[in-house]
Formats: structure tokens, C-alpha cells, sequence
């Protein structure tokens, strides 16, 4: 154990808490970044310039608190979203992590549950660890799907209080069918489960593929959950936010901290919305990239998996670490996401794509790494 572990381990921590890591990805300084699934493009100059504008007004107001309700924005993203939601359908925090968060401080807890479907999204075991909510791994099949009848059997089985559904599910990338929505939503009746379904990389998905936005007329213990980290390029200015019934942002109203949304990032995110168009034409551009990287690796005898977001989980990998370690040299970061036989690419750029590509392919042309 480290000097640090063991000055940790002193402390009267939780106990829930002792023994477990931060969440993080390696932060390595090389030309190419494609492993955390950002939005690679950056922002555009003319939101940048608006950004700056906003920005700019907002800090001669920073002396008095911002506003508590963020009304303007609650607006402004009920907008976006469209399905009839209205600003009382929708909250907002830092990040889609503090949206989580707040929902298990809301609605997990000492002596309740919250039921994931691994391989998935793994912040939704350390969120429910640092609120005291017990959480179950659930199964999905062998090739990671999940389906209808095996998710609701689950829930009706186990009766969790919170159901984390990912969709498109990290890191597989794959879209899940809103049969599967509604069949855990019916299953969660006998325990009043509320059902999360995690559309972060929803604007990456293929044209025509449907949102859970769509399922929440009638359904009040259902919440959609988004982020402006991704098709926005606002990873550094951590904004997320959710729709669900008006007495849900009402039940989160209950913990949130006062204030928690500062006049900066409400002016960050209020000017990004009102210049959508050209942040969505980069999201287009991704899926174009995300396409071919599919298609390369299928020639190259990977396998990756239909991807319905910003990156590729790809299978067929004789040695994971190996191929890692054989990009980074060669100056391209992937995620090894540690399931045996796979990793997860960002689709970047196409110049940041073509380099990744082509490292791969030196890897494997000169046998340092080949498929399985």
C-alpha cells in the first residue's frame, strides 16, 4: 500500500468509501487525444465569440448571486429538447455526473438500491458509493446487448429503487430499443423504481433513432439525462442537465446546493443554444468519422460494434494493453476500457482519425499487433 493509501486509510472515512479509486482516465500529453470521447473539433469561432460576449456581460454582475432557478436556461433547453417539455420539465447542474448524483441524493440512499447493466458507464457504482446507495450489477448478454425481457426480469426480481439505463450505453456505443425503456419502467412498478436512461451521446445517434424524450408523457417516475459536454464541445465548462415531471426537478430541488449554477456557466451554456447550428454540423462531421472507423476496422479484422455515439468499441484484439501501448508510442491515445479482448476509440477530426487509423494499421502490418 502507498504512503498516500495508508494516510487515507487513517481517516475515519465511510466505510463503503475505504479501498476504492477516484474515477479517471490517463492524462498523457500526446499530439492525439481519443480517449475520453470528447467532442475533438473544439468550439467554433463564432461561438467561441459569442461565448466571450456572454461571458463578458455575465462578470459585471458577479458580485450578487446568480440566478437560483436559471430560468433562462431551463427554457432555452426545454427548447432544444422539443417533445412539448416546458422549462418545469427540465434541471440542470455541473455536469451530467452532478444531475446523476443529485437524483440518488434525491432518491437513493442509506437502505436503497440502484441497479446497473455492466459493462456500462462506470461512474454509476462510485455516484452511488458517495451517496450511500447500495448498487447491483445486473447482467447483459454475451455480446453486451441487453434486451426487454431480460432487463425486466431483473428489475422485477432484484426491485431496485434507481435503474441506470445508458443509452447509447459506454462503452459499447451501442443505442438501446425504447422497448427496453418501457418494459423496465413497467417492472419497476412494484418498487417505485425511478429509471434513469443516460442519453449523453444521444445527437451522435443515426438519423431517425428515437429518444426516451419521447416516453415521459404519463411516466413520473422517468428521467432522460444529457449533457452539453459532448455534441456542444463544453467538456471544460460542465453543464447537464435532465427532463423529466415537474415533481421531479421539484424532489431535486430538495439537495441541490444554493447556487449551484454560476452566472458563467449559465451565460456558457445560454450562448452555445442560441448558436446550435454550427456545433451540430461538427457532430455530423464525427459521424461521418465514427463511420469509417468502423468500416476500417471490419477490414482490418477487428470487430467494433455498431456505434451510435461519438467513439467505437471494437473487439478481436489479441492483447489489448499491447496495442494500447503500441498507439501511444506512436503518438495516439485510445481508452483500454478493461474487458478482455477490447478497446474504445474517440472518433476525432479527420486528420486526428486518419492518424489513429494509420498507426493502426503499421501495428498490425508489421505484426506488433494483429486481430484475435
Amino acid at each position: 500500500m502507498s504512503d498516500q493509501l495508508e494516510r487515507l486509510d487513517r481517516l475515519p472515512l465511510r466505510t463503503n468509501l475505504r479501498g476504492l479509486s477516484p474515477y479517471g482516465a490517463p492524462q498523457l500529453d500526446v499530439p492525439i487525444l481519443l480517449n475520453v470521447n470528447e467532442n475533438t473539433h473544439g468550439v467554433p469561432a463564432d461561438v467561441q465569440a459569442a461565448i466571450t460576449a456572454a461571458v463578458a456581460e455575465a462578470a459585471t454582475g458577479l458580485n450578487r448571486y446568480p440566478d437560483r432557478e436559471f430560468t433562462e436556461l431551463r427554457e432555452a433547453l426545454a427548447e432544444y429538447l422539443g417533445h412539448g417539455l416546458v422549462a418545469d420539465n427540465i434541471w440542470a447542474a455541473n455536469g451530467s455526473n452532478e444531475v446523476l448524483q443529485q437524483i440518488l441524493q434525491a432518491f437513493g440512499g442509506p437502505g436503497r438500491t440502484a441497479l446497473g447493466f455492466p459493462p456500462t458507464y462506470s461512474m454509476y457504482p462510485l455516484l452511488a458509493s458517495g451517496t450511500d446507495t447500495e448498487y447491483i450489477a445486473g447482467v447483459r448478454a454475451d455480446d453486451y446487448g441487453l434486451d426487454a425481457e431480460s432487463a425486466a426480469a431483473q428489475v422485477r426480481e432484484l426491485q431496485p429503487n434507481v435503474v441506470f439505463l445508458c443509452s447509447p450505453n459506454n462503452p459499447t456505443g451501442t443505442g438501446l430499443g425504447l422497448d427496453v425503456v418501457e418494459a423496465v419502467y413497467e417492472a419497476g412498478e412494484a418498487s417505485q423504481a425511478i429509471v434513469i436512461v443516460d442519453e449523453a451521446y444521444h445527437e451522435f445517434a443515426h438519423d431517425g433513432t428515437p429518444s426516451a424524450l419521447t416516453l415521459l408523457p404519463g411516466r413520473e417516475r422517468l428521467i432522460v439525462s444529457r449533457t452539453m459536454s459532448k455534441a456542444f464541445a463544453l467538456a471544460g465548462a460542465r453543464i447537464g442537465y435532465m427532463a423529466a415531471a415537474p415533481e421531479v426537478a421539484d424532489a431535486i430541488r430538495l439537495v441541490r446546493l444554493p447556487y449551484h449554477l454560476s452566472a458563467i456557466t449559465q451565460a456558457t451554456a445560454l450562448a452555445a443554444l442560441q448558436h446550435r447550428e454550427a456545433l451540430m454540423a461538427d457532430v455530423e462531421d464525427i459521424k461521418v468519422q465514427r463511420d469509417r472507423i468502423v468500416s476500417e476496422l471490419t477490414r482490418l479484422g477487428f470487430k467494433p460494434a455498431a456505434s451510435d455515439s461519438n467513439y467505437v468499441f471494437f473487439g478481436g484484439v489479441e492483447n489489448p494493453h499491447t496495442l494500447w501501448q503500441g498507439l501511444l508510442d506512436r503518438g495516439v491515445l485510445i481508452r483500454d476500457v478493461g474487458i478482455p479482448g477490447h478497446l474504445r476509440v474517440t472518433a476525432g477530426t479527420e486528420p486526428e482519425t486518419t492518424a489513429f487509423l494509420e498507426a493502426l494499421e503499421a501495428l498490425v502490418d508489421g505484426h506488433l499487433s494483429a486481430p484475435a
